[in-house]
């Protein structure tokens, strides 16, 4: 499924940099030397992907955070990210983990050895047949836009990165959110939390009624909120900021991985954005596909409505308003963008 593209209707602004989620969002009083970071003319595009994997957690942190399922080895988030040539904008497109891909002939499946025929599948199963390489590829094909860098994060160091934040970030609601499978609890308003209950806010699907639709802005809002958080004492501090973003980087090897430098450059190139100037959504979606053999439910993107997301991002424009998108038939995965501003909690 690869959407074509819109003709350019203007040559956008040379410069490039982009960001990566928790480090680089927001701005940075970090000076760095230049790194290898590529500067595309329209702007830099960035796959952050969260896996589910407890490697690396404890058995009392099992116990105490709803982790004792099995992990799916796959991709339980997956946000793709445009930054502006210009550094003055920032637009972050969730893909529903559920997504209908086609994943073509040829690949070899990481964990068989067996190459695969041309087949359907969840999108989060690129990267169970082929590691971080063919989700590049996968997502490239389904956006028609480049990767231009890419940021794999487990659940162990996301609750590591969390911890780093001093005093726990904000997480909000209007209405209670009590989700079984996760373990959270939440009742109105706004409360701090550390890297454990964040892991539980950004899994739970059960709580809202919203489904994975739900989940993906309560990630987006935990992002904006972090962010925020940054400013009060971990900007200005270029050890403990590059001991964050050491932490969320890790040292595992990936295709087109960001570098601990990247970050830090990205998060130097953006130190004047404002919450304001950055936009969240959610890819546009038709409805649920008929079962799939072998595959099971998956959803079916609106492709008009993603081309023209996706176009949009290739000519380095913002985000289309809400209105321009045909509604989904699902009502909680109705394209509606929203400013980071309005996601920060009270």
């Amino acid at each position: 499924m690869k959407f074509p593209l819109p003709r350019p209707a203007r040559r956008p602004l040379l410069a490039a940099a982009a960001l990566a989620s928790l480090a680089a969002l927001s701005p940075g009083a970090l000076a760095v030397a230049p790194t290898g970071l590529p500067a595309p003319e329209k702007g830099l595009n960035l796959l952050v992907v969260g896996i589910d994997s407890r490697k690396g957690i404890t058995e009392e942190e099992k116990e105490r955070f709803h982790l004792g399922g099995k992990g799916c080895d796959c991709t339980d988030v997956m946000m793709l990210v445009h930054v502006s040539a210009a550094n003055d904008r920032v637009e972050v497109v969730g893909l529903p983990r559920d997504s209908l891909a086609s994943l073509r002939a040829g690949h070899v499946d990481r964990r068989t050895g067996k190459t695969h025929a041309a087949h359907q599948a969840k999108i989060n199963g690129a990267w169970t047949e082929g590691g971080s390489a063919f989700t590049v590829e996968t997502v490239e094909s389904m956006t028609g836009l480049p990767v231009h860098r890419y940021l794999e994060i487990d659940f162990r160091r996301f609750m590591d990165t969390v911890d780093r934040v001093d005093g726990g970030v904000p997480i909000c609601t209007e209405q209670p959110l009590k989700d079984p499978s996760t373990g959270i609890d939440l009742q109105p308003g706004t409360k701090r939390v550390a890297g454990g209950e964040a892991l539980q806010y950004v899994r739970s699907r059960k709580a809202d009624g919203q489904m994975d639709f739900g989940r993906i802005r309560k990630q987006q809002k935990f992002v904006v909120n972090t962010l925020r958080r940054l400013h009060d004492g971990i900007l200005d501090d270029p050890a403990r900021l590059k001991a964050l973003a050491d932490t969320l980087r890790g040292t595992a090897a990936a295709e087109r991985g960001i570098s601990t430098a990247e970050l830090l450059t990205l998060a130097a190139h953006l130190r004047d954005l404002p919450p304001e100037r950055t936009e969240f959504t959610t890819v546009p979606v038709r409805g649920f596909n008929p079962d799939i053999a072998g595959v099971g439910s998956t959803l079916a993107w609106d492709e008009e409505g993603a081309a023209e997301v996706f176009g949009r991002l290739a000519e380095d424009l913002p985000l289309p308003a809400a209105a321009a998108v045909a509604p989904s038939g699902i009502p909680a995965a109705v394209y509606r963008p929203a400013r980071g501003s309005s996601l920060i909690c009270p």
